[in-house]
Order: C-alpha cells, then sequence, then structure tokens
C-alpha cells in the first residue's frame, strides 16, 4: 500500500465518508444497540468496583467497632469488679462499709 492510499483511507474513516456506505447503512441500528450495550457493560463494571470498594471500607470500619467494643467491655468488667468498687468508694470519701452480714431473700409463698 503506498502513501497516497493510506492517506485516502485515512481521509475516508475519519472524514466521515465510511458511515455513508452501505455495510454501515445497513447494519446502523445493530451498532447503536453494540456501543449502548459496551456503554452499560463499562457503567456496569465502575459501579461493582465502587461497592466493593465501600465493602472494603466498611469491612475496616466493623473491625475497628468490634476492637472498640471489645475494649469497653474489658474496662467495665474491670470497674465493676467488687473490690475496684470497694477502693472508688473509700477514695470518693464516702464513709459506706460491706455488710458482714449474708444476703436474706424472702419469697412469696404460692397459696
Amino acid at each position: 500500500m503506498n502513501l497516497s492510499n493510506l492517506r485516502k483511507s485515512f481521509v475516508h474513516v475519519f472524514g466521515g465518508n465510511i458511515l455513508t456506505e452501505d455495510f454501515f447503512s445497513k447494519n446502523l441500528s445493530f451498532i447503536i444497540m453494540l456501543v449502548i450495550v459496551m456503554i452499560l457493560f463499562i457503567s456496569q463494571k465502575y459501579t461493582v468496583l465502587r461497592r466493593i470498594s465501600e465493602m472494603e471500607r466498611l469491612k475496616v470500619e466493623l473491625k475497628d467497632a468490634k476492637f472498640e467494643s471489645l475494649n469497653i467491655s474489658s474496662n467495665l468488667t474491670e470497674i465493676s469488679r467488687r473490690s475496684q468498687i470497694e477502693k472508688m468508694v473509700e477514695s470518693s470519701g464516702l464513709e459506706l462499709e460491706t455488710t458482714k452480714e449474708p444476703v436474706y431473700r424472702i419469697h412469696k409463698s404460692k397459696k
């Protein structure tokens, strides 16, 4: 192929003359459908990638929340121990004492 034929082909394609050929005019609806399907496919791909990214971000956030919950639960368990409560009452200056007598429970009798 010589340079003048290459130049004519280039002008033929990019000049828009190729769109007037018989092949394109007969298959115009198919070509339009193909372009629409390609656009939908590409947009669906980006939507899926965005959702996967969001899922990964939420997984990290959930992991952080679970760790924080475990940490808070551990601190609450430590603070609610009897010895810790007694130390807190003593350091607050409250004049409360732990009872030395056992606790008695009174139950209602069923008639």
